[in-house]
């Protein structure tokens, strides 16, 4: 968990950012992976942009589902602040790599369409400057292990476990995409067999 500048990181953030590194999100993830067997010790520190961040999105996500993690209107606020400052990283990604968007306009730009701190929009836009598609990278993964929770739901009905589906996304640490999807598609094929 980034603790720089805790003094400015305002508290309804707190709950969507424990999601998101604690536990469901990174923490969770990260042990997970550490503890594969059979598999090559690089696996287990293996490190995937689009798997890792969007299990992190989706974390904070569940929050929803969970009882008492969004209690009060402010901390679901922070909830919906995050997902704003994801929207304007995409802008923020693309100007800057694609449309030659100069570090201030960046600045400007996140400042204006976020409740970030000042401390965080430029941490944010620096990092968006040194590693193009990363802020992409996360929605991607999110919305990915979205669909296949929907396609899953869908395939299975009153057989959908929520617990087996998470288990089997976080099964065999970080993957690329596709061999994530299909992953689940044995998933889907399993739970329906049995």
């Amino acid at each position: 968990m980034n603790t720089y500048a805790l003094d400015q990181r305002p508290l309804y953030e707190l709950p969507a950012l424990s999601l998101h590194e604690g536990v469901p999100g990174h923490h969770l993830q990260g042990a997970l992976s550490q503890e594969l067997e059979n598999v090559p010790d690089f696996r287990r520190n293996l490190y995937l942009s689009a798997f890792g961040e969007g299990w992190g999105l989706y974390s904070e996500r569940l929050g929803k589902e969970m009882d008492d993690i969004y209690t009060t209107p402010y901390e679901h606020f922070g909830r919906l602040s995050y997902e704003m400052w994801r929207a304007a990283r995409l802008v923020i990604d693309t100007g800057i790599h694609s449309q030659g968007w100069a570090r201030q306009q960046a600045l400007d730009f996140l400042s204006d369409n976020t409740s970030l701190s000042d401390a965080n929009v430029r941490a944010e836009v620096d990092r968006y400057i040194s590693w193009p598609g990363q802020a992409l990278s996360y929605k991607m993964g999110e919305i990915k292990i979205r669909e296949l929770r929907e396609k899953a739901e869908e395939a299975l009905g009153g057989q959908f476990d929520l617990r087996e589906f998470h288990d089997a996304v976080l099964a065999n640490g970080a993957l690329p995409m596709e061999m994530l999807e299909e992953q689940m598609e044995r998933f889907i094929d399993q739970a329906q067999k049995s």
